[in-house]
């Protein structure tokens, strides 16, 4: 393999898609060595096949605000790879969202959605809709628009889409509805769905519990747990949310949460009283969480900033890709972080992470940690095939047993000669080897 050679071509077949790009580097850089001693990979052009997406659907999303005005907006779904099973991954609604992203997100989707060990290919989509300040009629009348397009591309056993960054069960009871309306049928053609139509228990605290589950691996490696750490974490989405509550349990004290205004520092740490709050501020569909330290006056906000410089043993970031630069990871390295486990996709930059793993930090990608949301989304999809509905201890175990799973599979090959664990090497080798030898047995297609 050509590294350079490759990333050339990349760069000016697709320029100026910087997330894709940085996302494609980090999986080639890992999967070279292994790549190199296996010659029915290069013989079947498996790098050029897995790095471009199958398809990409591009339409556009006419809706009515409340006053009457015609709005458009961009709609997206790149179905990336589907060896080992149907295309599977969330839609994001956010005026940032575009191809780079979707692509990155999409890339990424492949190598979790493989270390899950569940029959998922890998797939994204969205739009740069920001459903902020809209009212629910406004919301409502977008996703049946959008939907009008996805739907003729989607279904239970082809595309199954879920949610992601602006698109919680509100948004997914309104596209399914569309859905369901278009194609007639009811299927588990959708995941994150309501309680009461086909969802899943704990599907939205999934991907934060997951994600403290592949953590508590990586501690225990080096004899460490939870208990009595000091934790930061970044974003007060779903995925900070869960978390939150998983960290908590397990004896830690979470002391930070943020938002695009700033971070909060609450030194007493969150409990759950604190966390029901968080959720009270995002129902009021604003991305801020200034206001907390109104309600909690030991909380101090800092505005503008991030949580990195915090002094804590166990960063989360759970918010946005590259939210964690080179200058967090020194502050976190000077405060002494033990461990640094990405809640988020691709929250940190190349430069912060090789400073991690320069310093033997343990540090693991988010496609490796927080696999737990599509895991359980998978879960999801099995008890809609099954027509069965499973109690939420049952889902805990499995999604916990998971995550167990995807960490043996980083450690098996991340793992060096002096018993440093490489996660980010181990998580992109496991994800390939299976994704890989799929399309090896399927032919060139």
């Amino acid at each position: 393999m050509n590294l350079e050679k490759i990333m050339n071509d990349l760069e000016k077949k697709h320029p100026g898609e910087n997330e894709y790009l940085q996302a494609v580097r980090e999986v080639l850089e890992s999967i070279e060595e292994v790549y190199n001693e296996n010659p029915h990979f290069e013989s079947a052009n498996i790098i050029d096949r897995i790095v471009e997406p199958d398809r990409i659907l591009t339409f556009k999303v006419c809706w009515v605000d409340d006053s009457g005005k015609v709005q458009v907006n961009l709609g997206y779904r790149v179905q990336f790879n589907n060896a080992i099973g149907p295309y599977k991954g969330g839609l994001r609604f956010h005026p940032s969202v575009n191809l780079s992203i979707l692509k990155f997100l999409g890339f990424e989707q492949i190598f979790k959605n493989s270390l899950t060990t569940l029959p998922m290919g890998g797939a994204k989509g969205g739009s740069d809709f920001d459903p902020k300040g809209k009212s629910n009629a406004e919301i409502m009348r977008f996703c049946q628009s959008f939907m009008l397009e996805l739907w003729k591309v989607i279904g239970p056993e082809t595309d199954v889409p879920a949610g992601d960054i602006g698109v919680g069960g509100r948004e997914i009871g309104f596209l399914y509805g569309m859905y369901r309306k278009l194609a007639r049928e009811n299927t588990g053609v959708l995941t994150g769905k309501g309680l009461n139509w086909g969802g899943s228990l704990i599907r939205p605290e999934a991907t934060g519990f997951g994600a403290v589950y592949f953590a508590k691996e990586m501690l225990a490696t080096k004899g460490e747990s939870f208990q009595g750490k000091v934790v930061a974490i970044s974003g007060f989405g779903n995925v900070a949310w869960g978390a939150a509550i998983k960290a908590t349990e397990l004896g830690a004290k979470v002391v930070t949460i943020s938002g695009p205004d700033g971070y909060i520092y609450d030194p007493d740490g969150l409990n759950a009283e604190k966390i029901d709050y968080l959720l009270e501020l995002r129902a009021s569909n604003q991305d801020i969480v200034k206001p907390y330290s109104y309600e909690y006056p030991n909380a101090q906000f800092h505005q503008g900033k991030r949580p990195w410089e915090v002094k804590c043993d166990i960063a989360l970031p759970c918010a946005t890709q590259n939210e964690l630069g080179k200058e967090d990871a020194l502050n976190l390295v000077k405060n002494g972080v033990i461990c640094v486990a990405e809640g988020a996709n691709m929250p940190s930059t190349p430069e912060a992470i090789e400073l991690f793993l320069e310093h033997k930090i343990l540090f693991a990608p988010g496609k490796a940690v927080n696999a737990g949301g599509v895991a359980t989304s998978g879960l999801e999809m099995s008890q809609n095939a099954m027509k069965l509905s499973w109690p939420r201890k049952e889902v805990d175990e499995r999604l916990h047993q998971i995550m167990i799973s995807i960490h043996e599979q980083c450690v098996k090959y991340g793992k060096d000669k002096e018993g440093f664990v490489n996660y980010v090497k181990g998580a992109n080798v496991a994800g390939f080897l299976k994704v890989a030898s799929a399309m090896l047995d399927q032919g060139v297609i």
